[in-house]
């Protein structure tokens, strides 16, 4: 009888699989040194990294999609939806980061040891469904950018994209650091690139002011409100939620309830920092589409090819389109390769599958390139803002199974331990997840209605 108690008792929160759960990114956990040094500044740019490989996600090729669309459809409208978007995935982040210093676990991880095997099946199908949809945009982002400065054919441009499998060997070899510092350095690119473009732009301050500010057309009008959850499924990505609750433990911070807080602080204040970075490029280019093609009555501009070729003419100022290419260039590499080393860390999370690197890495890229070389293959250049838009509201529909887990997750004390969500967080994360789902139900009636 003694030897059946335990199968009466309660599963624990964390449950023992047959063979213990390595650590997140295996050698990279940990790898990264933080100073003893009592000069916080020292210690929080020991931190510094994680937030901008997450921001990546933030201002990739989708968002360049939806946000062009966006801006000369609707002018500034919609940059109440950026704010919006982009203010929830600072606490979204946040709660990732918390969910991965105060249990070890990224999110994939978390799902594998709590839910039955049918439902972690189907959450890593919504997830690999939502990387394959990231890196649908950032592929096709990436060849338009190689067809843009090189008269690359997409085709051609989507099958060297596969070159950033072996880019991330080479710079995981040298150091997790050496790979922070890489994205760190194409994002200081396309910072700089639409600074550049927003002075050449001259947006009206008032206007562009006043579209911060919400309005009902954009929950009214079933145009604006595609486009609206366009913009958070391509701000708030699934994956990028997996990817920050791992990647924030490549930090040698102490695991001890103090090590532990100061971790999280320094963590938030990296992501939350690289986010408004973020927001800065995303809305730069919804002002740019705005300020260019919809105040100059081009309120078709949709494609991004479209884009380039017009912005020059319309600017008057020639390197204004080749300025918009780099930047998009940029964006792509950078954005292929955190949702690369987002689909290592779900495969393993979720599956525990044991793959050479390269192999884990080639196969995650390939699952995307191939759909990317059929279509562009059999429709051209036709078509690609409308695929990419739709990957983003595709992306936008995995959201709440990538959310729902997190929220419920760091809002438990047996989980989490000194390090559980407060009352008032917690009520945020679940609004914020409730306004995701609310978003999505209302777009799926409305495009089933009619």
């Amino acid at each position: 009888m003694a030897e059946r108690l335990p199968c009466s008792t309660p599963t624990p929160a964390w449950r023992q699989a047959e063979e213990p759960a390595a650590p997140s990114l295996g050698a990279m956990n940990a790898s990264v040194a933080v100073p003893h040094s009592s000069l916080w500044w020292r210690r929080l740019f020991a931190f510094l990294g994680p937030g901008y490989m997450v921001s990546v996600g933030y201002m990739d090729p989708g968002n360049w999609a939806t946000d062009i669309s966006g801006g000369s459809k609707f002018g500034y409208t919609l940059l109440s939806v950026i704010l919006l978007s982009n203010l929830m995935a600072i606490v979204l982040q946040a709660l990732a980061a918390r969910l991965g210093i105060a249990t070890g676990r990224d999110l994939a991880q978390a799902c594998r040891d709590h839910y039955s095997r049918p439902v972690n099946f189907l959450l890593w199908l919504a997830c690999e469904a939502a990387i394959i949809a990231c890196d649908l945009a950032e592929v096709i982002g990436t060849a338009i950018a190689l067809n843009l400065l090189f008269g690359i054919p997409l085709t051609a441009g989507a099958v060297i994209t596969a070159i950033d499998v072996f880019l991330i060997l080479y710079l995981m070899k040298r150091g997790f650091r050496t790979l922070e510092a890489f994205v760190i350095a194409l994002l200081l690119v396309i910072f700089a690139c639409f600074a550049v473009q927003m002075a050449l732009a001259a947006p009206p301050i008032r206007e562009v002011l006043g579209g911060f500010v919400p309005q009902a057309r954009v929950v009214t009008d079933p145009a604006a409100l595609y486009l609206a959850i366009g913009i958070i499924g391509a701000t708030v990505m699934p994956h990028n939620l997996y990817l920050h609750s791992s990647i924030v433990q490549t930090r040698a911070y102490p695991r001890t309830d103090e090590g532990r807080r100061a971790a999280l602080r320094f963590a938030v204040t990296d992501s939350t920092v690289a986010l408004m970075l973020a927001l800065f490029v995303n809305a730069a280019i919804l002002i740019m589409a705005a300020a260019v093609f919809h105040a100059n009555g081009r309120t078709d501009v949709q494609e991004i090819e479209q884009a380039h070729e017009l912005l020059s003419p319309m600017l008057g100022v020639g390197i204004a389109s080749t300025l918009f290419a780099v930047a998009l260039l940029a964006s792509g590499a950078n954005s292929t390769v955190t949702a690369t080393l987002a689909g290592q860390i779900v495969m393993e999370g979720f599956l525990r599958l044991r793959l050479p690197d390269w192999a884990r890495r080639l196969v995650t890229r390939g699952i995307a390139i191939v759909p990317v070389v059929v279509v562009t293959s059999l429709y051209g250049e036709q078509g690609t803002a409308k695929l990419l838009v739709f990957s983003q509201v595709l992306l936008s529909m995995q959201l709440p199974f990538a959310v729902i887990p997190l929220v419920r997750f760091v809002s438990d004390r047996g989980k989490m331990g000194a390090l559980v969500t407060p009352r008032w967080l917690t009520r945020l994360a679940w609004a914020i997840a409730l306004l995701i789902v609310g978003l999505n139900l209302k777009l799926l009636f409305d495009t089933f209605a009619g």
